[in-house]
């Protein structure tokens, strides 16, 4: 006997068992609706707003009106040589949507899609696993196998289109009758508690990924940046002082309170500790995501500026190159937003020119390396920039895997774990609590070797160079806090977890002597409320970047500069 394809249609046809197009749309609607959005029916349950009798009625309305919604959606596509693959796709976005929201208590909305979009295999493998296959057996491929076994009826054309139509109006009107219904309830939900409608799958997950792709923001990013700080000259130095030589590490998803330099608990920040850094404690980001956050925390606008804007501008990295300055950007993630599509760039798994292989063990197959690579060649990186911009001074940007998750266990080697036992799962919310904040943390003692490292070969450098070492995160992470995990909620509605960043600076005393910067005034005042609006502008008054651009009120670094320094106008 042959053996049958598992999706091969039926040969049954009798019409009493056939299917029409609409009906199997109206039944995957129901199916999408209810099972497929369970994370927003736990999430409505768990709320104080409803009791047993309104949360029954609430649900049951929500539920059929998302059915309807969808199904209007859906229904001029019921055709019969479409709606089986229509339907297969909407079930995997369901699905997909399903786990991501109910595993991590992430929210799609425009944002998020875009970090969706953006995220490279090496993110996407770090999500894969057990849990993920389980979620679409059930909620796409069990259906799928069902639906692509069923018979079909073959309508005329008029009558086809008298039916899509009839569908369509039918869920419209079911959608609009049910929220009409329950208008007080459902108004009252959707304003105390704004992140249900970024939970309702797969509609708007649809839409945000529409906003993202088709909506301003992405018209306005294909437009050529427009020009910022042309006029930016550096300051002269003293006589035989050395050219500034600062390193910017961005970190990734690493909160603030999970610093030992900031009071934590644990020794998560062995070395910095040592080297008596200045670690600013009260650092707010830009945003919840490295998209939203990364273009904002170098621009010269600050957040709310950012957010105005009409069309790409110029970043800081560009205002340090119009300074004639020599700017490389190093990373080791799914890439630099476009703000480094103008300078210098490199990867920390491909080996500088001239510098010898990595060493065994920084990179797993598939190029996902650990951030240490990133130091690996650093002088044949330095050695390779222009070198009439190199003799006025070099400023390298390296851009962490940090602490990105939800594979956390995976950002710090084998023999650098420090917390045990380990969370080992991308299924966080199974993990044992502390094995979870074992693994983060064991990341972030991780970033504090990579920071350590960076600090001695700086250095060696002094001397030839003034030195100095920024290091500021993108964005926090929850680490199960009120059942949520990772980062990207919409800004308004994140915790602190999410927005809390660390920021810390250091260099040696020859660069203070060369530059005016005084790191133990900046330790006095380690407690000043500062946010990612403040990143731009340091740098520049830390370099002696004159420039209209540069605001003196957010230099951190500009009350504890030497007055005999030249700064900024």
């Amino acid at each position: 006997m042959k053996s049958r394809l598992l999706f091969a249609p039926s040969k049954a046809r009798p019409s009493r068992h056939a299917w029409s197009p609409q009906g199997l749309v109206l039944l995957c609607a129901l199916w999408c609706a209810g099972p497929g959005n369970w994370p927003l029916w736990q999430r409505l349950a768990s709320l104080p707003d409803l009791d047993g009798p309104r949360l029954a009625l609430v649900g049951s309305a929500m539920g059929l009106g998302i059915a309807g919604m969808l199904a209007a959606l859906l229904a001029p596509l019921a055709w019969p040589r479409l709606v089986k693959p229509l339907l297969s796709l909407v079930l995997l976005c369901t699905a997909g949507a399903a786990h991501f929201i109910g595993s991590y208590g992430v929210v799609l909305d425009p944002t998020m899609m875009v970090n969706v979009l953006q995220t490279d295999a090496r993110e996407v493998r770090d999500l894969l696993g057990a849990p993920m296959a389980l979620s679409f057996a059930g909620l796409a491929l069990l259906p799928m196998l069902w639906l692509w076994r069923r018979p079909l009826r073959r309508p005329g054309m008029l009558r086809g289109l008298g039916r899509n139509a009839a569908l369509v109006l039918g869920g419209l009107a079911l959608a609009a009758g049910l929220v009409y219904a329950t208008f007080a309830d459902f108004s009252s939900l959707m304003r105390n508690h704004s992140t249900l409608r970024y939970m309702i799958s797969p509609v708007n997950g649809w839409y945000s990924l529409a906003r993202a792709t088709l909506g301003p923001g992405a018209k306005q990013r294909k437009l050529p940046p427009a020009p910022v700080g042309r006029d930016a000259v550096l300051a002269a130095r003293p006589v035989g002082a050395p050219p500034p030589l600062l390193v910017l590490v961005v970190g990734e998803t690493a909160r603030a309170d999970h610093f030992e330099l900031n009071g934590y608990g644990r020794p998560t920040n062995p070395g910095l500790s040592a080297l008596g850094v200045a670690s600013f404690t009260d650092v707010t980001s830009c945003g919840t995501s490295t998209a939203a956050s990364l273009p904002c925390m170098f621009s010269l606008l600050g957040r709310e500026g950012f957010q105005a804007l009409k069309a790409p501008q110029e970043n800081l990295l560009d205002v340090l190159q119009h300074a004639g300055l020599a700017v490389l950007w190093v990373d080791n993630q799914s890439g630099c937003k476009e703000l480094c599509d103008r300078v210098h760039q490199a990867h920390a798994e491909t080996p500088a020119p001239g510098a010898p292989p990595l060493p065994p063990g920084l990179c797993r197959d598939g190029g996902a390396c650990f951030d240490m690579a990133m130091l690996h060649g650093l002088d044949e990186r330095l050695a390779q920039l222009p070198e009439a911009a190199r003799a006025r001074g070099v400023v390298m940007v390296l851009h962490q895997m940090g602490s990105h998750g939800p594979a956390y266990s995976l950002r710090s080697p084998p023999d650098m774990k420090p917390f045990q036992p380990e969370c080992t799962s991308t299924a966080l919310q199974r993990c044992d609590r502390q094995a979870l904040v074992n693994a983060y943390d064991n990341s972030i003692a991780y970033t504090d070797r990579l920071l350590t490292a960076l600090a001695g070969w700086l250095q060696q450098r002094a001397g030839a160079w003034a030195p100095g070492l920024l290091y500021v995160s993108d964005h926090g992470e929850s680490l199960g806090e009120n059942n949520l995990y990772l980062h990207g909620l919409p800004y308004a509605v994140a915790p602190r977890a999410q927005k809390h960043v660390p920021w810390i600076a250091w260099w040696p005393q020859a660069t203070e002597a060369a530059t005016g910067n005084d790191l133990g005034c900046l330790r006095r005042q380690r407690q000043q409320p500062l946010s990612h609006d403040h990143l731009s502008h340091s740098v520049l008054g830390w370099l002696q970047v004159q420039t209209a651009a540069y605001r003196a009120e957010l230099d951190v670094f500009g009350p504890c500069r030497h007055p005999q320094a030249a700064r900024p106008d």
